[in-house]
């Protein structure tokens, strides 16, 4: 079994398109209620679909990898992007940087490397 895509509500589908661009994903599907994107590196999608309003248990946290987390944090930050954490070396040994996207899903940009298929501690 393989993860193919998240999906999450939004408010502002062109909003949405713009900021999930500026992270580096590319648009493939667009409709007036829904956005599918193809992510830059390996098979997964990520989709937004059009909603009236965004309710607290909506929130969940969306994890992008990248292969330099340090340099991807610094040129979403020159586009103007903000981050709740700067990169930031974690106990389970990832590398992430926390942000919001326009309607308050939690995203973690990171960095696991071999630690995130197979940990020190992997059973």
């Amino acid at each position: 079994m393989r993860l193919n895509q998240v999906t999450v509500g939004a408010t502002d589908l062109a909003r949405a398109e713009q900021f999930y661009t500026a992270l580096g994903l590319r648009t493939i599907v667009r409709t007036d209620e829904y956005l599918r994107f193809e992510c830059p590196d390996g098979e997964s999608t990520f989709s937004v679909e059009r909603v009236d309003q965004i309710t607290p248990a909506d929130h969940i946290t969306i994890y992008f990898e990248t292969d330099d987390l340090d340099a991807e944090f610094a040129r979403l930050v020159r586009a103007g992007v903000a981050f709740d954490q700067p990169p930031t070396d974690m106990p389970w040994l990832w590398r992430e940087a926390r942000l919001r996207d326009p309607f308050g899903h939690r995203l973690c940009l990171f960095h696991a490397g071999e630690n995130r298929p197979n940990p020190p501690w992997r059973v």
